[in-house]
Protein backbone atom coordinates (compact mmCIF):
# COMPACT_ATOMS: atom_id res chain seq x y z
CA UNK A 1 0.00 0.00 0.00
CA UNK A 2 2.95 2.25 1.08
CA UNK A 3 5.29 2.09 -2.42
CA UNK A 4 1.63 2.14 -3.97
CA UNK A 5 1.16 6.07 -2.44
CA UNK A 6 4.83 6.63 -2.98
CA UNK A 7 4.28 5.76 -6.86
CA UNK A 8 1.24 8.62 -7.03
CA UNK A 9 3.03 11.07 -4.80
CA UNK A 10 5.67 11.03 -7.26
CA UNK A 11 2.84 11.06 -9.84
CA UNK A 12 1.87 14.02 -8.37
CA UNK A 13 4.92 16.01 -8.71
CA UNK A 14 5.69 15.09 -12.23
CA UNK A 15 2.17 16.10 -12.95
CA UNK A 16 2.47 19.52 -11.18
CA UNK A 17 5.74 19.81 -13.04
CA UNK A 18 4.00 19.41 -16.29
CA UNK A 19 1.47 21.98 -15.48
CA UNK A 20 3.46 24.26 -14.52
CA UNK A 21 5.97 24.10 -17.66
CA UNK A 22 2.33 23.91 -19.67
CA UNK A 23 1.04 27.11 -18.12
CA UNK A 24 4.78 28.92 -18.60
CA UNK A 25 4.25 27.66 -22.27
CA UNK A 26 8.38 26.67 -21.86
CA UNK A 27 8.66 22.60 -23.31
CA UNK A 28 12.28 23.52 -23.35
CA UNK A 29 12.51 24.91 -19.28
CA UNK A 30 11.18 21.65 -18.13
CA UNK A 31 14.07 19.58 -19.49
CA UNK A 32 16.67 22.77 -18.47
CA UNK A 33 14.92 22.78 -15.11
CA UNK A 34 15.11 18.85 -14.60
CA UNK A 35 19.06 18.90 -15.81
CA UNK A 36 20.27 21.37 -13.25
CA UNK A 37 18.01 19.79 -10.48
CA UNK A 38 19.43 16.11 -11.40
CA UNK A 39 22.86 17.00 -11.11
CA UNK A 40 22.31 18.93 -8.01
CA UNK A 41 20.36 16.10 -6.52
CA UNK A 42 22.41 13.01 -8.35
CA UNK A 43 25.20 14.58 -7.04
CA UNK A 44 24.37 14.69 -3.47
CA UNK A 45 22.86 10.68 -4.28
CA UNK A 46 25.96 9.41 -5.19
CA UNK A 47 28.45 11.22 -2.04
CA UNK A 48 25.94 11.82 0.39
CA UNK A 49 27.46 9.50 2.73
CA UNK A 50 30.99 11.09 2.97
CA UNK A 51 29.03 14.24 3.28
CA UNK A 52 26.66 13.51 5.70
CA UNK A 53 28.84 11.23 7.50
CA UNK A 54 31.73 14.06 7.83
CA UNK A 55 28.62 16.71 8.48
CA UNK A 56 28.42 14.81 11.93
CA UNK A 57 31.75 13.74 12.37
CA UNK A 58 30.85 10.39 12.29
CA UNK A 59 33.46 7.92 13.66
CA UNK A 60 34.12 4.53 12.09
CA UNK A 61 33.76 1.72 14.48
CA UNK A 62 35.14 -2.08 13.93
CA UNK A 63 34.01 -5.23 15.06
CA UNK A 64 36.84 -5.24 17.67
CA UNK A 65 35.91 -1.47 18.80
CA UNK A 66 31.92 -1.77 19.63
CA UNK A 67 31.44 -5.63 19.40
CA UNK A 68 27.86 -5.76 20.55
CA UNK A 69 26.73 -3.45 18.40
CA UNK A 70 28.42 -5.09 15.13
CA UNK A 71 27.13 -8.66 16.42
CA UNK A 72 23.15 -7.35 16.14
CA UNK A 73 23.90 -5.45 12.66
CA UNK A 74 26.08 -8.69 11.38
CA UNK A 75 22.51 -10.48 12.55
CA UNK A 76 20.25 -8.27 11.15
CA UNK A 77 21.60 -7.80 7.88
CA UNK A 78 21.12 -11.90 7.25
CA UNK A 79 17.38 -11.27 8.22
CA UNK A 80 16.94 -8.68 5.95
CA UNK A 81 19.04 -10.54 3.29
CA UNK A 82 21.33 -7.32 2.00
CA UNK A 83 24.97 -6.91 2.94
CA UNK A 84 26.50 -5.94 5.83
CA UNK A 85 27.02 -1.85 5.45
CA UNK A 86 29.28 0.32 7.24
CA UNK A 87 29.20 1.36 10.73
CA UNK A 88 29.42 4.37 12.40
CA UNK A 89 29.30 6.19 15.95
CA UNK A 90 28.17 9.82 15.93
CA UNK A 91 30.01 11.81 19.15
CA UNK A 92 26.80 13.02 20.46
CA UNK A 93 24.41 12.14 23.85
CA UNK A 94 21.39 12.75 21.50
CA UNK A 95 20.19 8.99 20.76
CA UNK A 96 19.67 9.02 17.08
CA UNK A 97 20.65 7.20 14.02
CA UNK A 98 20.40 7.25 9.91
CA UNK A 99 21.13 5.43 7.49
CA UNK A 100 22.77 6.46 3.93
CA UNK A 101 24.52 5.21 0.79
CA UNK A 102 23.61 4.64 -2.67
CA UNK A 103 22.83 1.56 -2.61
CA UNK A 104 22.91 -2.16 -0.43
CA UNK A 105 26.85 -2.38 -1.80
CA UNK A 106 27.50 0.86 -0.39
CA UNK A 107 25.61 1.86 2.46
CA UNK A 108 26.06 3.03 6.18
CA UNK A 109 24.56 2.93 9.29
CA UNK A 110 25.60 5.73 12.04
CA UNK A 111 24.33 5.69 15.68
CA UNK A 112 24.60 8.41 18.41
CA UNK A 113 26.58 7.20 21.33
CA UNK A 114 23.60 8.58 22.68
CA UNK A 115 21.01 5.66 21.43
CA UNK A 116 23.58 3.43 22.32
CA UNK A 117 23.72 4.55 26.09
CA UNK A 118 20.24 4.87 26.21
CA UNK A 119 18.82 1.62 24.37
CA UNK A 120 18.82 -1.79 25.22
CA UNK A 121 19.56 -4.54 23.10
CA UNK A 122 15.82 -4.97 21.72
CA UNK A 123 15.64 -1.14 20.90
CA UNK A 124 18.97 -0.81 19.78
CA UNK A 125 17.82 -4.16 17.30
CA UNK A 126 14.80 -2.48 16.17
CA UNK A 127 16.12 0.96 15.22
CA UNK A 128 19.17 -0.70 13.01
CA UNK A 129 16.43 -2.90 11.45
CA UNK A 130 14.63 0.09 10.46
CA UNK A 131 17.71 1.77 8.91
CA UNK A 132 18.33 -1.10 7.00
CA UNK A 133 14.76 -1.40 6.24
CA UNK A 134 15.48 2.17 4.02
CA UNK A 135 18.69 0.98 2.69
CA UNK A 136 16.81 -2.76 1.47
CA UNK A 137 14.01 -0.39 -0.29
CA UNK A 138 16.08 1.79 -1.54
CA UNK A 139 14.28 4.78 0.32
CA UNK A 140 17.84 7.10 -0.56
CA UNK A 141 17.15 6.58 -4.57
CA UNK A 142 13.49 7.41 -4.14
CA UNK A 143 13.99 10.61 -1.67
CA UNK A 144 16.79 11.23 -4.75
CA UNK A 145 14.03 10.92 -7.01
CA UNK A 146 11.37 12.97 -5.43
CA UNK A 147 13.91 15.83 -4.48
CA UNK A 148 14.99 16.33 -7.92
CA UNK A 149 11.39 16.78 -9.38
CA UNK A 150 10.69 19.22 -6.24
CA UNK A 151 13.70 20.86 -7.18
CA UNK A 152 12.31 21.44 -10.36
CA UNK A 153 9.12 22.73 -9.69
CA UNK A 154 10.84 25.39 -7.92
CA UNK A 155 13.01 26.38 -9.98
CA UNK A 156 10.14 26.72 -12.94
CA UNK A 157 8.28 28.75 -10.38
CA UNK A 158 10.88 30.47 -9.78
CA UNK A 159 11.62 31.77 -13.26
CA UNK A 160 8.30 32.28 -13.74
CA UNK A 161 8.40 35.47 -12.05
CA UNK A 162 11.34 36.49 -14.34
CA UNK A 163 9.86 35.40 -17.80
CA UNK A 164 6.18 34.97 -16.89
CA UNK A 165 3.60 32.77 -19.11
CA UNK A 166 3.51 33.31 -23.03
CA UNK A 167 0.52 36.14 -21.81
CA UNK A 168 3.41 38.12 -19.78
CA UNK A 169 0.64 38.19 -17.01
CA UNK A 170 2.80 39.25 -13.74
CA UNK A 171 0.14 37.95 -11.46
CA UNK A 172 -0.03 34.27 -12.78
CA UNK A 173 3.53 34.44 -12.52
CA UNK A 174 3.71 35.42 -9.17
CA UNK A 175 0.83 32.87 -8.09
CA UNK A 176 2.89 30.21 -9.24
CA UNK A 177 6.18 31.27 -7.80
CA UNK A 178 4.26 30.80 -4.43
CA UNK A 179 1.89 28.18 -4.71
CA UNK A 180 4.22 25.49 -6.50
CA UNK A 181 6.89 25.35 -3.98
CA UNK A 182 4.22 24.81 -0.70
CA UNK A 183 2.65 22.12 -3.17
CA UNK A 184 6.00 20.61 -4.23
CA UNK A 185 7.05 20.57 -0.16
CA UNK A 186 4.07 18.88 0.83
CA UNK A 187 3.90 15.89 -1.84
CA UNK A 188 7.91 15.44 -1.02
CA UNK A 189 7.56 15.67 2.60
CA UNK A 190 4.76 12.87 2.27
CA UNK A 191 6.71 10.66 0.50
CA UNK A 192 9.06 11.26 3.29
CA UNK A 193 6.41 9.84 6.04
CA UNK A 194 5.49 7.09 3.92
CA UNK A 195 8.98 5.59 3.83
CA UNK A 196 9.15 6.15 7.70
CA UNK A 197 5.76 3.97 8.39
CA UNK A 198 7.50 1.91 5.62
CA UNK A 199 10.43 1.46 7.04
CA UNK A 200 8.83 0.99 10.54
CA UNK A 201 7.22 -2.41 9.01
CA UNK A 202 10.45 -3.45 7.45
CA UNK A 203 12.00 -3.34 11.03
CA UNK A 204 9.17 -5.36 12.48
CA UNK A 205 9.79 -7.84 10.03
CA UNK A 206 13.22 -8.20 10.56
CA UNK A 207 13.64 -8.40 14.41
CA UNK A 208 10.18 -10.55 14.69
CA UNK A 209 9.57 -7.92 17.46
CA UNK A 210 7.55 -4.61 16.79
CA UNK A 211 7.49 -3.54 20.33
CA UNK A 212 11.15 -3.40 20.64
CA UNK A 213 11.19 -0.45 18.32
CA UNK A 214 8.21 1.16 19.52
CA UNK A 215 9.70 1.46 23.16
CA UNK A 216 12.76 2.98 21.37
CA UNK A 217 10.44 5.38 19.39
CA UNK A 218 9.16 6.58 22.54
CA UNK A 219 12.88 7.37 24.08
CA UNK A 220 14.11 8.98 21.07
CA UNK A 221 10.61 11.25 20.96
CA UNK A 222 11.50 12.06 24.47
CA UNK A 223 14.72 12.68 23.99
CA UNK A 224 14.74 14.78 21.12
CA UNK A 225 12.62 17.57 23.28
CA UNK A 226 14.73 17.07 26.16
CA UNK A 227 18.01 17.37 24.40
CA UNK A 228 17.29 18.37 21.04
CA UNK A 229 20.57 17.46 18.50
CA UNK A 230 21.26 20.98 16.17
CA UNK A 231 21.25 18.85 13.21
CA UNK A 232 21.16 20.58 9.51
CA UNK A 233 17.24 20.79 8.70
CA UNK A 234 18.39 19.69 4.86
CA UNK A 235 19.64 16.38 6.69
CA UNK A 236 16.81 16.24 8.89
CA UNK A 237 14.82 13.32 7.01
CA UNK A 238 17.47 10.99 6.87
CA UNK A 239 16.95 10.43 11.09
CA UNK A 240 14.65 8.15 12.63
CA UNK A 241 13.52 10.42 14.33
CA UNK A 242 12.60 14.49 13.50
CA UNK A 243 16.43 15.72 15.35
CA UNK A 244 14.31 19.15 15.09
CA UNK A 245 11.19 17.91 16.83
CA UNK A 246 11.95 20.49 19.56
CA UNK A 247 11.18 23.49 17.45
CA UNK A 248 6.95 23.51 16.30
CA UNK A 249 6.42 22.52 12.67
CA UNK A 250 3.17 21.59 11.42
CA UNK A 251 2.59 18.63 10.45
CA UNK A 252 1.90 18.74 6.75
CA UNK A 253 5.67 19.90 6.36
CA UNK A 254 6.94 17.26 8.57
CA UNK A 255 9.43 14.67 7.25
CA UNK A 256 8.39 12.35 9.93
CA UNK A 257 5.32 10.88 11.48
CA UNK A 258 3.92 11.83 14.65
CA UNK A 259 5.57 9.18 17.03
CA UNK A 260 2.42 8.63 18.84
CA UNK A 261 1.08 7.24 15.44
CA UNK A 262 3.98 5.24 14.32
CA UNK A 263 3.91 3.33 17.85
CA UNK A 264 0.47 2.69 17.48
CA UNK A 265 1.23 0.56 14.04
CA UNK A 266 3.57 -0.71 15.65
CA UNK A 267 1.92 -2.65 18.65
CA UNK A 268 -1.05 -3.29 16.18
CA UNK A 269 1.35 -5.13 14.23
CA UNK A 270 2.20 -6.85 17.53
CA UNK A 271 -1.02 -7.58 18.66
CA UNK A 272 -1.90 -9.33 15.05
CA UNK A 273 0.72 -11.40 15.21
CA UNK A 274 -0.60 -12.77 18.25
Amino acid sequence: MNTLKVIMLIGMLSGLLVIIGYLLGRGKGIIIALIISAVMNVGSYWYSDSIVLKMYKAQPVTQEEAPDLYAAVKTLTRQAEIPMPKLYIIPTDTPNAFATGRNENHAAVAVTSGLLSLMNREEVEGVIAHELSHIKHKDILISTMAATIASAVVLLSRWSVFFGGDDGSVIGAIAIAIVAPVAATLVQTAISRSREYEADAGSARITRNPEGLAKALMKLSTAAHQLPMGANPATAHMFIVNPLSGSTIMNLFSTHPPVEKRIERLLEMKNNWM
